[in-house]
């Protein structure tokens, strides 16, 4: 061991064994205390949490301190002792690096690397001894070792000279009024137009494994055995001052357990989330100045990584009970992320990565923390950093904490927009009070706070990360506040702007560079808070990091610009696509060039990324195995440093892996029977070896799943629109092999009395009233023609990074039995691609409780000359008052223009 004072190392005769496969939450997780500054002995300590652990498991860890130019000067090693579920160990660094001489002033790191070592890991890396295992571990199985770092204040450094910042309105839920303003200072006119929301977007209640007493509470509670549920927690953290919390409760614990429960009821576990929506909509209709946000966290540590969903009505389940009946109400796959971000876009969720690691987690086109454009589109926030899940502190200060911020910059990198978020994770009847880190939204001056509020800011990535819940950061670049996307030429200054209601200083400001899809590293391009680059032609990402007096950290939003000087680069490189082999390792080939120079090129099989190549030649191996047999498109996207884009034509491949094992597809076949009411959907499926499920499309839309034969589900009738209808079933067994039936034709015919229009000022004639809209939106201007009449709500079409929409609330009658929205819209854009919808327009209801609930989505794909009608049925919300939303989405370049009128809902 290295010179140093180390003050808990135990030793260790045996490798516990572990008792079967670990619930979420009872993994090994390391933590890393250290002060910013010190006069003095500088403890390290060190934080190990295991409770799935058997008592005596070890613990290896290495502490080392890097220099300014991240050089190893001093390293500790020592081994600790699992007790009940966690320990601690700490050394003491006096100032000195390894030959005993001090440390110049500056900024250095120190880095913990850790690693449990149960039976399992053992059996892995192949040595229990704690002085082989990181070693060993590094070149074996390094997503094993956790990691923190944390930086450190050496000597006398000069703090960086600040901007005058006019301090943004800050909220409190304890206000009478949210015009209160905060200590900071008085707003002025020339402040941002915002106010800030703090919030803690991470919990659980009694609803899942949280909600535990604090005088017992050690770790994860049973599921539904705590006796605090949604309406404690959101009471608890309005009296902490917080003003949001979401209980985000774990997906596959609506069992009642954290395996599977067998006997389990699906009518229970649906009953059981409706109710939290129900609590949540309670309790923000009697707390105006407070936003309770009710939704779960999906997924598991151990098998992909957790993230919560801020807005989905319906439970999202993998699990079956004995009868084969989902425990749930939507059935997604475990562990399938791709898929999962699909169906998020396609209803209009809104995602956050939780305690997200650097490795193993969140894999999606056979890549950890993977791309996809789907993803990118919802998952809005990343967490870089939490206080420990089962602290039970309600003083503010707890002093185990996990950094996520290598894995935040990972995600910027592999592209995703998303903003910092900082939350607690709270799992004991503690909610927002075990330290002082807070995640703030900023909501626009004069907007109530609401749940379609905090979505918008969400979507806008208007948000930052804080240590201190008296400090605020906002970066800003030129007129640009960040989250936002935009292009830029010449020149581009970033000010890191702050400030404190507590008096804190900044003692160091750090902005982030980073090129999004590059699957780089980011690198610190100015240490000031004011800075003027000009960045070179393409695609860039900045953030802001600040550090204040007494060490605590503030993370700023990105912004992401896209430059590009006049007359620059506007020729998009030219690529072909071709691939070779049926089975085993196949080859993905492109051939690509551009007037300039080829950055990236990626490879998409079936409409899904799998790979990236950044040198010529332009290639990349899959293994066939993770493709059906059968035909598959591939598609070649070439990039230029200026973020032009060529896309190659589509090549198909056939896939026949033959390893003796089944590759006969079942056959099914479908029927239909019933007009109206309750209509049965049913199919006849056989195999050579066995079917495993059932899917049922009505109108190319998954309506249902059957698990066994007789493979049948029930539909509403009422859900479709009167007329004919089209059913197909498809049917999977074990091998992955499909079986797609012929088409079935069957009409819908729902008797009904004479029609209401519920919609006024349906043509937009009369002007606003009583919609409400996003600036400009329903216009009279002759550059898009409107289908009737002069006015018509023309959605987007800036060829910029813009979000539209339009709205009227409407209450269907109780009385109804059946409501149908119609309108008519007309779609045309600039955009080339046939395979990527850049640009979306979606179809939202947003019910009385604040819940975005989207029914179709158009996309630039659909762009077609003059107006189409569409229908939409919402007899679902019968008896509700709604606001029929339509929500327009573009992206940072190519216009696509969505112009809706004569907007109509009947109900009869």
């Amino acid at each position: 061991m290295f010179a140093g004072s180390l003050l808990l190392a135990c030793a260790v005769v045996a490798v516990p064994a572990l008792a079967g496969t670990l619930p979420d939450h009872e993994e090994f997780d390391a933590a890393l205390q250290v002060p910013f500054r010190s006069t003095g002995v500088r403890p390290v300590t060190m934080h190990f949490s295991y409770p799935g652990a058997t008592p005596g498991t070890p613990v290896a860890w290495e502490v080392t301190l890097l220099g300014h130019d991240g050089s190893a000067l001093r390293t500790w090693q020592g081994h600790s002792t699992i007790g009940t579920g966690s320990t601690q160990a700490q050394v003491l660094w006096d100032g000195l690096d390894r030959n005993s001489k001090a440390v110049s002033a500056g900024y250095v790191t120190i880095r913990l690397r850790a690693i449990a070592l149960d039976s399992a890991t053992a059996a892995r890396i192949g040595t229990g001894q704690p002085d082989q295992a990181l070693t060993l571990a590094q070149q074996q199985a390094p997503e094993l070792i956790e990691e923190q770092r944390y930086d450190v204040q050496v000597g006398n450094v000069a703090a960086p000279v600040m901007p005058h910042f006019q301090a943004l309105h800050q909220h409190t839920s304890t206000s009478t009024s949210t015009s209160t303003l905060s200590p900071m200072s008085a707003v002025s006119a020339g402040s941002l137009p915002y106010t800030i929301y703090f919030g803690n977007l991470h919990s659980q209640t009694n609803h899942s494994d949280g909600g535990g007493v604090l005088s017992t509470c050690t770790g994860a509670q049973n599921p539904q055995s705590a006796p605090y549920g949604p309406a404690d927690a959101y009471q608890y953290a309005s009296n902490e001052g917080l003003d949001i919390l979401m209980t985000s409760e774990h997906n596959h614990m609506y069992d009642g357990s954290t395996g599977t429960n067998t006997s389990a009821s699906p009518t229970t576990a649906h009953n059981l989330y409706q109710s939290g929506l129900q609590a949540a909509s309670t309790f923000n209709a009697a707390h105006t100045n407070f936003l309770a946000i009710y939704g779960m966290e999906w997924g598991v540590i151990s098998n992909g990584g957790h993230l919560n969903i801020f807005n989905s009505p319906s439970l999202l389940e993998w699990e079956y009970n004995s009868s084969n009946q989902l425990i749930g109400d939507v059935f997604t796959a475990k562990s399938d992320y791709g898929s999962l971000y699909t169906l998020m876009k396609t209803n209009g969720w809104v995602g956050q990565f939780n305690h997200p690691a650097s490795s193993g987690q969140f894999n999606a086109g056979g890549a950890d923390l993977g791309y996809t454009a789907d993803g990118d589109t919802v998952m809005a926030l990343a967490e870089v950093l939490n206080s420990s899940a089962f602290s039970t502190n309600t003083t503010e200060t707890e002093t185990s904490r996990s950094s996520y911020e290598p894995a935040f910059n990972i995600l910027l990198e592999r592209g995703y927009h998303v903003a910092p978020s900082s939350d607690q994770d709270n799992h004991c009847a503690n909610w927002g009070a075990s330290y002082t880190n807070r995640t703030g939204v900023l909501i626009p001056n004069g907007t109530a706070l609401s749940l379609s509020a905090f979505l918008d800011a969400v979507r806008a990535r208007r948000v930052f990360a804080t240590e201190d819940k008296t400090g605020q950061i906002v970066l800003t670049a030129n007129s640009h506040v960040m989250g936002e996307r935009f292009s830029n030429s010449g020149p581009l200054t970033l000010t890191v702007n702050y400030a404190s209601s507590a008096g804190h200083t900044v003692q160091r400001v750090q902005v982030f560079e980073g090129v999004p899809g590059s699957n780089g590293t980011i690198a610190t391009t100015s240490s000031t808070a004011t800075t003027t680059i000009t960045p070179a032609n393409g695609d860039h990402f900045y953030y802001a990091k600040i550090t204040q007096e007494d060490g605590k950290q503030l993370w700023s939003a990105p912004v992401w610009v896209t430059q590009g000087a006049g007359g620059g680069d506007t020729t998009p490189p030219t690529v072909s696509a071709s691939e070779s082999g049926s089975s085993g390792t196949i080859t993905l080939s492109a051939s690509a060039s551009d007037n300039v120079g080829v950055t990236k090129v990626e490879f998409y099989v079936d409409n899904v990324l799998k790979a990236t190549s950044t040198s010529s030649p332009y290639q990349a191996s899959i293994d066939s195995t993770t493709l059906s047999n059968a035909t598959h498109s591939l598609v070649a996207k070439a990039y230029d440093a200026a973020g032009n884009v060529g896309t190659s034509s589509a090549v198909s491949f056939s896939v026949s892996n033959s390893t003796g094992g089944d590759t006969t597809p079942p056959t099914v076949s479908a029927t239909e029977s019933g007009s109206s009411g309750t209509i049965t959907l049913s199919a006849s499926a056989s195999d050579n070896v066995g079917v495993t499920k059932v899917e049922f499309y009505v109108d190319s839309a998954l309506k249902a799943t059957s698990t066994a034969s007789p493979y049948q589900a029930t539909l509403n009738s009422t859900t479709l629109s009167n007329g004919t209808h089209s059913l197909v079933a498809k049917a999977y067994d074990a091998a992955g092999n499909v079986g797609t039936s012929s088409t079935v034709s069957f009409s819908i015919s729902n008797s009904g009395g004479t029609a209401t229009e519920l919609v006024k000022n349906n043509g937009f004639e009369s002007g606003t009233t009583p919609w409400t809209q996003t600036s400009g939106v329903i216009n009279n201007t002759s550059s898009e023609a409107a289908h009737t009449g002069s006015y018509k709500a023309w959605l987007d079409g800036y060829g910029s990074a813009h979000t539209d929409y339009v709205r009227q609330s409407i209450t269907i009658p109780a009385t109804a039995t059946k409501a149908t929205l119609d309108f008519f819209m007309h779609i045309d854009t600039a955009e080339t691609t046939t395979s990527t919808a850049y640009d979306t327009l979606s179809v939202q209801v947003i019910t009385s409780a604040g819940k975005y609930v989207t029914l179709a989505t158009w996309s630039n794909l659909n762009a077609a000359s003059g107006y189409v009608e569409h229908t939409v049925d919402l007899s679902a919300y019968i008896g509700q008052t709604i606001q029929i939303n339509f929500y327009g989405v573009e992206d940072s370049s190519s216009q696509t223009s969505f112009v809706i009128d004569d907007v109509s809902v009947k109900s009869q």
